[in-house]
């Protein structure tokens, strides 16, 4: 007698419970492995990001977050540049760091190198034969190198309550920036300011700025050289006190008939100053006697209508100050006229102008108030110009700046405007020096940071917290009470 034998199929052989479990398992395990997987290439893509993608600044004061500037800058860089770190390990400074790292996510002409002094005894000695702080950094191009000390990377003041020094500001991006621009730069200009005459001068801060701009200062004595040096990219007049000479007049006049580029600085004085006046009058504008005052609050700061808070107009020469978020404030000033015998080949472009409110008082050493009087003149005022010439015979073009206040370029008046002053000069000397871009990057503070008020937005602010905010909070009390009452 034959028996059948019949041969279960492999999954009859477990029991339906243990079947659901398996495949149950294999999804999971399948889930697992696909998991892990994204994550192992999450990880190897998020490692080829730039830092400024997988890093995120939460510094207080945003000191490793790049600008604008610095991106376009280097955005148009068409030769390598290396950013050398000078630290041993384990004692970079980790703000330093962060910020060369960034930078070298901007442009595949940048890269950043950490070089140990114990490892690299020699290295700083190829770029300069000073000695080299810990921390510096050496910016090395194609054409020159430029070293950048620690002590100038960071601002520090006295602390006169504790007697002791303070780091105040972070001055990383505008120094780094201006170093890149300095070692890929084909020609360094150089801007002279003319002495004798008891200009003013500029303040340590604007010249640290300017020459962050990688212009250099020299000074200018007329009377001795007897004319403009061939080398100058730019001259300087700030504000004299005394009238120059005729033959300082001709020598400025022949500067600028070639194609020379000035900024022109006048301030209020009693003193006549024919021969200067004669230069401005050779290009179609003067200074007109007298100060002006603003009528409009929202033109003027600290209650005072001398401290003018003037529009800043659409002009090359003002850069990107004109995009609005920024002020400048201008002290005293005073108003420029276009003359009518102008040449045609004159440009003149309004930079800065007074409201429709303001008015010029003519004889301010004997005003009796500074409200508008019956003998003052009243309408829009031009507080500073730009103005160009183009010479037939030649490429050049004169370029000249002429702004109306001597306090224009002072550290209080800058301050009040957090450095608002400050980028309208190196603005204006960028345009006149054929500079493509303007490094005009403030230190970041680490104190505090000035909030510019007109006299009418303090008005609002005080109504609002002394008035309405209080009686708000009464009306809603006593609503609230009359219906907690009637319950």
């Amino acid at each position: 007698m034959k028996h059948k034998f019949k041969i279960k199929r492999p999954q009859k052989l477990l029991p339906q419970k243990n079947r659901k479990l398996l495949k149950k398992g294999s999804y999971r395990l399948a889930l697992t492995v696909a998991v892990i997987a994204i994550a192992v290439f999450a990880n190897l893509l998020t490692g080829e990001l730039p830092a400024s993608f997988t890093k995120l600044d939460v510094s207080e004061n945003k000191l490793y977050t790049i600008g604008d500037q610095t991106k376009t800058l280097t955005s148009a860089l068409t030769e390598d540049v290396t950013l050398y770190l000078l630290a041993e390990e384990s004692s970079e400074d980790s703000t330093l760091t962060e910020l060369l790292s960034r930078y070298a996510d901007l442009s595949p002409h940048i890269n950043y190198e950490v070089k140990d002094p114990v490892l690299y005894p020699n290295f700083a000695s190829q770029y300069t034969d000073d000695e080299v702080t810990a921390n510096s950094i050496i910016v090395a191009g194609e054409k020159r190198s430029k070293i950048i000390p620690y002590s100038d990377l960071y601002e520090s003041s006295v602390n006169y309550q504790t007697y002791s020094m303070e780091t105040t500001g972070f001055d990383g991006e505008g120094q780094i920036t201006s170093a890149i621009a300095y070692v890929t730069s084909d020609e360094l200009p150089i801007l002279y300011t003319l002495q004798g005459h008891e200009e003013s001068d500029l303040d340590t801060s604007m010249q640290s700025a300017v020459e962050k701009n990688n212009i250099e200062i020299k000074t200018l004595n007329l009377i001795t050289v007897g004319s403009v040096p061939d080398d100058a990219a730019c001259l300087m007049v700030n504000a004299p006190k005394k009238d120059i000479s005729a033959k300082e007049a001709e020598a400025l006049l022949n500067y600028l008939e070639n194609g020379g580029k000035a900024l022109l600085v006048s301030g209020y004085t009693s003193t006549e100053m024919p021969n200067f006046d004669s230069v401005l009058e050779a290009y179609g504008v003067s200074i007109e006697q007298g100060i002006v005052l603003e009528g409009d609050s929202n033109h003027y700061v600290s209650g005072n209508p001398l401290y003018l808070v003037p529009e800043i107009q659409s002009c090359e020469a003002v850069g990107t100050l004109s995009d609005g978020g920024s002020y400048v404030l201008m002290p005293a000033g005073q108003s420029i006229k276009t003359l009518e015998n102008i040449r045609d080949t004159i440009t003149v472009t309004d930079m800065l102008t007074t409201s429709s409110s303001a008015y010029l008082k003519s004889d301010p050493e004997n005003m009796q108030s500074l409200s508008p009087e019956e003998n003052d003149t009243e309408g829009t005022f031009t507080l500073a110009t730009a103005l160009t010439e183009s010479k037939t015979d030649s490429d050049e073009e004169t370029k000249l700046v002429l702004i109306g206040s001597s306090q224009f370029f002072s550290a209080d008046a800058d301050a009040v405007v957090s450095g608002g002053n400050t980028e309208l000069l190196t603005s204006s000397l960028a345009w006149m020096c054929g500079q493509t871009s303007n490094v005009s990057i403030p230190s970041k503070s680490m104190e505090l940071s000035y909030l510019t008020l007109t006299a009418a937005s303090a008005n609002l602010w005080s109504i609002l917290t002394i008035a309405v905010i209080p009686a708000a909070f009464l009306l809603s009390g006593g609503l609230i009470w009359q219906k907690r009452r009637k319950q």
